[in-house]
């Protein structure tokens, strides 16, 4: 569930940008160490494997070229990390050949130094075009006339501009391009998603026994975020929910503060070598009330219909919807609808924290080995609390198989 407000930061790998720690929070991490030794990063052969991939997809569907602008979908292919602002970093993938990479003049050492696979990289001045640029090249590879595919997060700006400098192509989707290569995940992505899901469990272990009662969401939060640098992981923090706001998905603004009988409801991820986790615990703070255990027990076995329902083949939406029919036999909804779950059961995650497709009513993508979903059909009771139990699964040919969990009992919320 959580947003991805640590995605760019991790795109550029600006360190210094993190939210500062105060002094208490890393000291309480001073017996923990990395655990992130075995990650390995992705290599050359891995992303030209990507691109020829994309390049089967495009010429299946007709396509000359594909646009990608900054953002993860440029590190998948390229390697290069950066982020996005007026002045635009892209990339464009050929049918056939090298990609091309598209820059300010004054980034190219950096933009160099970080491409990681073959490419032509050309540079455009403060006073020039990037998208003539583009259509330039275009033109020599004989593609200015194609179909050219958008990457379905590229900025208005970007489309509009190449749409007026080649006017000959014709502008098309490439979504499905960028899907079928992002959405399956190799062996070597899985294995760093699972190490970041180790860190984050770990993190949350180690915080757990050091909740005292007063402590706020930002005096927890910074003992997450604390736990998980020293365990290797990158992250500027998540969501800790205390009280009441447990009871909103997103928490709210009203001040909370650890007391006896509170629900508190962690949900965080930290990223590995850009690959996400995201997981969600809730506890309560002493002992917990019949109402509170039987809430958890509800959502906890409404997480289990869920990943029953996961099987090679079926349609992502029927997941939900498994989910959705459980709890009207519980009384909530009906859909959506308070009290009950107000939101999708679950996303997809990768370079990502969400990305294609969601485990949502009305999504008619099948589940194929390699997808990787969350799995979080949390109950919430506005006015009370909530409870979100998260945990990550990756589809095997065998069915799906959990990156953590699940949890048993509220009296043991981090295993």
């Amino acid at each position: 569930m959580h947003s991805n407000r640590r995605h760019f930061l991790a795109m550029a790998g600006i360190a210094a940008a993190l939210p500062a720690l105060p002094a208490w929070a890393t000291a309480e991490t001073a017996t923990l160490a990395p655990i992130t030794g075995a990650a390995k990063p992705i290599g050359l052969a891995e992303r030209q494997a990507r691109i020829a991939k994309a390049q089967a997809l495009m010429k299946a569907r007709g396509l000359s070229a594909l646009l990608v602008e900054a953002g993860s979908s440029l590190d998948y292919f390229t390697g290069i990390r950066w982020w996005r602002s007026e002045r635009l970093t892209a990339a464009v993938i050929p049918v056939e050949g090298d990609v091309l990479v598209v820059t300010p003049a004054f980034e190219e050492p950096s933009i160099r130094e970080s491409l990681a696979v073959p490419g032509d990289v050309r540079v455009w001045q403060e006073d020039e075009s990037p998208f003539a640029l583009i259509a330039g090249w275009l033109k020599e590879r004989r593609l200015g006339g194609g179909s050219i595919g958008i990457e379905e997060t590229v900025r208005f700006f970007a489309v509009d501009g190449l749409r007026h400098a080649a006017p000959d192509a014709r502008i098309v989707d490439g979504s499905a391009v960028v899907r079928g290569c992002r959405m399956i995940k190799s062996a070597a992505e899985i294995a760093l998603m699972q190490i970041a899901n180790d860190v984050q469990v770990a993190a949350f272990r180690h915080v757990h026994p050091r909740i005292v009662a007063g402590m706020s969401q930002g005096d927890i939060d910074a003992m997450v975020i604390a736990a998980s640098r020293a365990l290797g992981g990158q992250t500027d923090g998540g969501l800790v929910l205390i009280g009441e706001s447990s009871a909103y998905p997103h928490g709210s603004d009203k001040p909370q503060r650890v007391a006896d009988g509170t629900v508190i409801l962690f949900d965080a991820g930290v990223s590995v070598h850009g690959y996400q986790a995201d997981i969600s615990r809730t506890m309560v703070f002493g002992a917990a009330t019949q109402r509170q255990r039987a809430v958890f027990e509800q959502m906890r076995q409404g997480q289990a219909v869920a990943f029953a329902a996961a099987r090679i083949g079926a349609e992502a939406g029927s997941v939900d919807d498994a989910v959705r029919a459980y709890y009207a036999t519980l009384g909530y909804g009906p859909g959506y609808k308070l009290p009950g779950t107000s939101h999708r059961t679950g996303h997809g995650i990768g370079m990502d924290g969400h990305e294609p497709v969601n485990l949502v009513h009305g999504e008619t993508t099948k589940l194929a080995a390699g997808m990787c979903f969350s799995n979080e059909p949390g109950i919430y009771i506005p006015g009370a609390f909530g409870i979100r139990l998260e945990d990550c699964f990756h589809m095997t040919p065998a069915g799906p198989r959990y990156f953590s969990g699940p949890i048993d009992a509220i009296d043991r919320p981090f295993g």
